[in-house]
């Protein structure tokens, strides 16, 4: 539960500020899937009992939830990642169309630096072009601040608003001043035809609308304190937005800075005014050249950044070089190899695929660590859900024969595997689809998904069972293995693929990180050892090859899984079988 005092300061992350930020605003309903670096907003959510939060099975669920609770009146939210974005973007354009009713904020976050996305997006586009605007926060007390105002604005001009964040402000702390819940308006549902049902028809009108909305956020964004001037040395001026403002104040803090925090609509006079009072203009922003690109088509002379400044995070370190206009020259930070975790299945299962020669199509999750050798066994990851329907293109592209598998988690396969699934099923394809079933959402922190039982908040729910689904799209053979018996599994793999049918292979094994619990690491018998580091090949970090050349076992990160034991021919590991202890993480998570 939550005391409140008024004019508090809390700790808080950008994640956590914007979750407090809707609280405050009256929030009602949330809705999400999770997604780095905006996960924590939908977790600090559910600590609220008066905002009725869940995790969807994918964005687009999330925001059609979200926009039904706002358009029925309830103050709503959803987030999600740049990527998760891009799986929303149907119910996104259309809903500029229609409107809202009570306020729809949409949080995004964007990810520069690829910290744990397969691309780099910069999701102000997105305002442009669906004519919607966009806060950005440059820190969590903006970002509590700017989510209040965003509900406010949405109901002022009707429309969704985009509130980006990116990794910086999503997962910096600050010190932040909190304040008490304020409930929202009450905004009943008035059946509205024209408004709200986007046939060809209604459509039409409804796009001038929005284009006259546009209008009217441009007056908004003029006047609105979120840009603002600052003007001190006058020499030296920036426009700038986001996470990039602290960097400029940190390298330049006697330089005049415009700070847009309403970055979409342009605020196109202010803009002007304050490039007449500065003799030199210089915009700084991370990855796309959003900003420069209107004040270039707007006639304004300024130093552009250079296009290697494209790539990659903003440090502040990158600004001289930017206003001298140099290429950036950046050197890489110290990097750890990211491995699967000791004792997790996905390891086993990837140790056979490799010893296998298989080709597998592959997709986003801790099973993306697969692709790293020594495992080396994923072959392609392009988004959610296409390790089935990339399995499928294979196929039919005679790749490789009948030597290629598809993959995905058991949260990924909710979130749009079954379709890939039943297409598959649809079209006659034939092969082998796995579906390793950790039983969590494990990359971003171990969420819940349909097929755990339990909601957001721990309740028990129904529990979606995967292997039944399967059987009812049509799969030709199901089968559930232990995914930690590698031989039952390899027994289990090799036969479905002299099968010709559709096999779904669900290698079942809980994620390590939620049963933590660890037997006696294997005995090493140096006597034995003959070097030909077999062991080594599954990628274990608690294994390693010391200065002698003889294998040494970390016990701090064994889990006691033997999946060691399996792989050494020569008996110099043997497993010590006890009772299994409770134990806290290694802290060797990927």
């Amino acid at each position: 539960m939550h005391t409140e005092l008024h004019n508090e300061k809390r700790l808080l992350s950008g994640d956590e500020a914007v979750a407090r930020g809707a609280w405050e605003a009256g929030l009602k309903v949330a809705a999400a899937y999770p997604g780095t670096p905006s996960t924590e907003i939908l977790e600090t959510l559910a600590t609220f009992p008066d905002v009725d939060a869940q995790w969807s099975v994918n964005e687009k669920v999330a925001y059609e939830v979200a926009y039904g609770a706002a358009i029925g009146g309830a103050r709503a939210l959803t987030a999600c990642k740049h990527v998760g974005l891009n799986v929303a973007m149907d119910p996104l354009m259309t809903s500029a169309y229609t409107g809202i009713n009570a306020g729809l904020v949409v949080v995004v976050a964007d990810d520069p630096g690829l910290h744990s996305s397969q691309n780099e997006q910069d999701t102000r586009w997105v305002g442009l072009y669906g004519k919607l605007p966009i806060l950005e926060p440059s820190d969590p007390a903006e970002a509590l601040e700017f989510t209040k105002l965003a509900f406010e604005l949405s109901e002022q001009f009707d429309t969704p608003v985009l509130l980006r964040l990116t990794t910086r402000v999503a997962h910096s702390k600050q010190d932040v001043s909190v304040g008490v819940r304020v409930a929202g308006p009450h905004k009943a549902f008035r059946v509205e035809a024209t408004k709200y049902v986007m046939v060809p028809r209604n459509a039409g009108p409804r796009h001038a609308v929005v284009e006259a909305r546009l209008l009217k956020l441009r007056e908004c964004a003029e006047q609105s304190p979120l840009n603002r001037v600052e003007l001190r040395d006058r020499r030296l001026g920036f426009v700038t937005s986001g996470v990039s403002y602290l960097y400029v104040r940190e390298m330049f803090p006697e330089a005049s800075v415009l700070k847009l925090g309403f970055s979409y609509p342009f605020c196109d006079e202010k803009i002007r005014a304050f490039a007449a009072q500065v003799q030199e203009l210089v915009v700084v922003e991370e990855l796309d050249p959003f900003i420069e690109t209107h004040l270039l088509a707007l006639g304004l002379k300024l130093r552009a950044k250079h296009p290697s400044f494209q790539i990659g995070e903003l440090r502040p370190e990158f600004i001289p070089a930017i206003v001298r206009g140099e290429e950036k020259q950046a050197k890489p930070f110290p990097a750890r190899k990211p491995v699967l975790c000791p004792g997790c299945a996905h390891r086993a299962v990837f140790t056979v695929l490799r010893d296998l020669k298989l080709v597998v199509a592959g997709d986003i999750g801790c099973y993306t660590l697969g692709a790293a050798p020594p495992l080396a066994s994923v072959h392609t990851c392009l988004c959610m859900g296409s390790g089935f329907t990339i399995h499928e293109g294979f196929r039919r592209a005679h790749v490789h024969g009948d030597r290629v598998v598809g993959v995905v988690g058991d949260s990924t396969f909710v979130h749009s595997g079954i379709t890939g699934l039943i297409n598959a099923v649809y079209n006659r394809v034939k092969g082998v689809l796995l579906i390793l079933d950790n039983g969590t959402t494990a990359m971003t922190g171990a969420q819940h998904h349909p097929a755990t039982g339990k909601t957001i908040r721990e309740e028990p729910t129904q529990k979606l069972v995967l292997e039944d689904l399967c059987r009812a799209c049509g799969a030709d053979h199901v089968d559930v293995v232990d995914a930690m018996d590698t031989g039952a599994f390899r027994r289990t793999l090799e036969q479905r693929l002299q099968d010709d049918a559709l096999s779904v292979i669900i290698a079942r094994s809980p994620c390590w990180q939620l049963v933590r619990t660890r037997n006696a690491p294997p005995d090493f018998r140096r006597e034995q050892c003959q070097q030909c580091y077999e062991c080594l090949e599954i990628d274990c970090p608690a294994l390693t090859k010391v200065e002698d050349g003889m294998i040494q076992i970390d016990p701090a990160r064994c889990t006691g899984c033997n999946l060691c034991v399996d792989r050494c021919a020569y008996e110099a590991l043997l497993p010590i079988r006890e009772e299994p202890d409770a134990d806290s993480c290694p802290g060797t998570c990927g």
